[in-house]
């Protein structure tokens, strides 16, 4: 089934969509014309301390079985191949034709002409023995622990040294944590500062409309009508292709453009899936297998409590609330892999008045890939409306 990339599907390049090409193609050659490949697909299923393996529970084929000439990258699943390659690439600062043939437009990647690619493979054995043999499996040694954005490593200091940071006093750490509240309280001020308790319960659907802007400054018309934690239809306006519309009615995706209509390939499905929950951001009790508060920082100048844990699938994550407000404004996962952990942050910003409750009209989206960094700014917020639930069910 030929796929669509989520840079596709916002920049609406209808000539590449309509063109049947392979997943791994179709990555790569956005990674050389963009800086970048697709969409940041994390698997759900990801252990909090090793690289994520494959289960008989997920279904999903690792990257050997799918993939040619795999050699050090054996096991792990299909779904994370891409942010791998985004994360070594962001690492080293590098395009995909670094260690990747590509002659006339047509990509061999199984061919190890390159010897970077040689190389790359020595330094992902190199990194994972290190995390085996010297902090037990734990992924503390990444592509970029050492080479931070450049090919070659820093192989000494750079003058002059930074002042260290001054020490804090005998019980300073101590004093701090005692006057934090628990996480519990932090949860129960944010559901209180959204609308309460009861409009969280009563929240059945939502109807948001605005725009979506790409790393590019490309600024896109945004439309997304939700219904539970499962039905979503996502419509995006684009200069090339005119509306384009993806929904996802609880068992299937599907996409409409001027070209037609198409059932979504599974990898897809998880991106849809993603942002659009209608719950993932607010009803955060219950997403959390521990979770406890670690102290206060300050973002934009503004004081935050700062939560850590690992949700139900094992991700770690950090969550941080405004002290004044109690609203959520910060939330970072991270997923670990072969290679490292890959970070991804959202942020939340702009709460105001929508039927009753306070939502986040602006919520801005960073990752290591920059065609998934996106910014959607929100002029219209409906909560509760109703909805023909067969608007998400696949047009005939």
């Amino acid at each position: 089934m030929r796929t669509v990339l989520p840079f596709d599907y916002l920049q609406g390049i209808s000539n590449s969509m309509n063109k049947p090409s392979s997943y791994l193609v179709r990555v790569v050659f956005f990674c050389v014309s963009l800086l970048a490949a697709c969409a940041f697909l994390v698997h759900r299923t990801g252990a909090q301390n090793s690289p994520i393996p494959a289960t008989a529970s997920t279904q999903e084929k690792t990257v050997d079985q799918v993939h040619k000439n795999i050699q050090v990258l054996k096991g792990v699943p299909e779904s994370q191949l891409i942010p791998v390659m985004n994360y070594m690439g962001a690492s080293l600062g590098v395009r995909c034709t670094y260690c990747h043939v590509n002659k006339d437009g047509n990509w061999d990647f199984a061919s190890d002409e390159k010897g970077e690619k040689k190389s790359a493979r020595e330094m992902i054995t190199m990194v994972t023995g290190i995390n085996k043999t010297t902090f037990k499996g734990n992924a503390e040694v990444s592509c970029y622990t050492c080479h931070r954005g450049r090919t070659s490593v820093a192989h000494t200091l750079s003058l002059p040294l930074p002042t260290p940071e001054p020490r804090p006093a005998p019980g300073q750490n101590q004093q701090s944590r005692e006057a934090l509240p628990t996480s519990d309280q932090i949860l129960d001020k944010y559901y209180q500062a959204l609308g309460g308790a009861t409009a969280l319960d009563s929240l059945k659907s939502r109807f948001m409309k605005g725009t979506v802007t790409t790393a590019t400054g490309t600024e896109l018309g945004y439309e997304l009508t939700q219904s539970g934690p499962d039905l979503s239809l996502a419509s995006i306006t684009t200069p090339q292709s005119g509306i384009v519309e993806r929904a996802f009615n609880g068992t299937i995706g599907w996409e409409k453009t001027a070209a037609g209509v198409r059932e979504m390939a599974p990898e897809e499905v998880r991106y849809l899936k993603r942002y659009p929950n209608l719950y993932a951001d607010l009803k955060l009790k219950g997403q959390f297998s521990r979770l406890a508060v670690s102290g206060k920082q300050k973002i934009d100048g503004r004081d935050v409590y700062v939560l850590r844990g690992a949700n139900v699938d094992g991700r770690r994550e950090q969550l941080f609330f405004d002290v004044e407000t109690g609203f959520l404004v910060r939330r970072i996962t991270s997923t670990t892999t072969l290679v490292g952990i890959i970070p991804e942050q959202i942020d939340f910003s702009d709460y105001r008045e929508a039927d009753g409750m306070k939502l986040p009209y602006t919520i801005k989206v960073s990752a290591i890939d920059p065609n998934y960094s996106l910014v959607r700014k929100f002029t219209e917020i409906k909560v509760n409306p109703t909805v023909d639930l067969k608007r998400f069910n696949k047009p005939g």
